[in-house]
């Protein structure tokens, strides 16, 4: 009887004739997740099991694994005899501390001569005879006892934790996440990451009228999602000239929908330029007043590429619930003003209007978006050092 771990693939059994593919990136991300580690991975169309003396400690690292539906500790057992099952089932759990238990069978090979709820009713009853104050629960167990019995082998288990579920990350593609250094922009991020993007990012300051703090904490930002297997880039954009020839020179009350159009048109170029699939951020529907759709709509003319908005219709305390879950929130409320909250007017537009749109972006010199691109500076995920002066 050899302890190892399963692993349950939950939504990736959906795939079809595609699910090699995915099943290939998730076992990538479990070898890159566990360097480092002594073990060996055999995988089929059904199930991933892992060999290894280390459980626990590879556990632990699974748990932040997108693609996995359940992690498992079983026992394999070669000789599926049904009383070998009785036996190995009371030795599991011999030295286990609970009252009350039921037993489900899941019968994978339809060969095997006794049916799943006779090898449930049989086990049961060897438990109940050879364990002492044990009794059978089938409706609130303390334990449930799984027997899966398939051709090469039988498995029996009791200890399932919850996987990330998801897609492994870089199963669809990679995208571009404008990360602000807010509650909102990193957790969209995140739940990218679980739909399988990996990700860039993008990053507007305003040096010196944001610090460069506020750039260390959109870092350490990036390089937390790194934890859940994501490696991209951080472009950070000079934004000071836009920022103060917008101040300077345009209806003051659309300067938001300004400024967020020009980032539209920055990013999109950034996107391109490095041949990444979309442009994802962390809007939400209503929240603040370049939220509103009519703002989206007008803020969205400016590009034809595809705006990913994951948060779109989620409220406030369910974005902060996960950015606790995942460790952002601590960094994300570090008090450093990102480009977003300088300048910002007392009124600003919720109804922006499309003509004084374009009349007053005709005042604007468009070759600052030109000299911001080409003076990105560029930092490879993840990064450790902390910026100390302006590059």
């Amino acid at each position: 009887m050899e302890k190892l771990i399963l692993i349950k693939y939950g939504e990736l059994t959906t795939k079809k004739d595609n699910r090699n593919y995915f099943l290939n990136l998730l076992e990538k991300s479990i070898n890159e997740k566990l360097e480092g580690i002594s073990y060996k991975i055999e995988k089929d169309y059904y199930r991933m099991f892992i060999h290894t003396k280390e459980i626990d400690k590879i556990i632990n690292k699974l748990k932040c694994v997108f693609g996995i539906h359940k992690i498992v500790v079983a026992y394999k057992i070669d000789d599926s005899n049904i009383n070998n099952i009785c036996k190995c089932s009371i030795n599991i759990l011999n030295n286990t501390d609970f009252k009350t238990f039921k037993v489900e069978t899941n019968r994978s090979d339809k060969t095997y001569k006794i049916n799943s709820n006779e090898v449930s009713k049989v086990v049961g009853a060897a438990i109940l005879k050879n364990l002492k104050n044990v009794n059978v629960d089938v409706h609130n167990p303390e334990i449930t006892l799984n027997i899966e019995i398939r051709k090469e082998a039988s498995y029996i288990y009791y200890e399932i934790y919850d996987g990330m579920k998801g897609y492994p990350i870089g199963t669809l593609g990679r995208a571009l996440l404008m990360l602000s250094g807010g509650i909102d922009s990193v957790v969209a991020g995140y739940l990218s990451i679980k739909r399988g993007v990996s990700l860039d990012f993008i990053y507007f300051e305003s040096i010196p009228h944001t610090s460069l703090e506020a750039r260390n904490k959109v870092i350490d930002l990036a390089n937390l999602l790194n934890k859940y297997g994501n490696h991209g880039k951080i472009y950070i954009v000079n934004f000071t000239k836009i920022q103060e020839y917008i101040y300077k020179n345009m209806k003051s009350d659309y300067l938001i929908t300004f400024m967020r159009r020009m980032m539209y048109r920055i990013a999109e170029q950034v996107a391109k330029n490095n041949d990444l699939n979309a442009i994802i951020n962390g809007e939400n529907i209503g929240q603040v007043a370049s939220q509103t759709l009519t703002s989206i709509k007008a803020v969205n003319e400016v590009t034809n590429y595809p705006i990913i908005r994951p948060l779109a219709t989620y409220d406030k305390l369910e974005i902060i619930d996960i950015a606790k879950k995942i460790g952002s929130y601590d960094i994300s409320i570090l008090p450093y003003e990102d480009c977003c909250t300088i300048f910002v007017p007392k009124h600003p537009v919720i109804n922006p209007k499309t003509e004084i749109i374009q009349k007053e972006e005709e005042k604007f010199d468009f070759s600052l978006i030109e000299e911001a691109i080409k003076s990105i500076i560029t930092i490879n995920i993840p990064h450790q050092e902390k910026t100390s002066e302006y590059l």
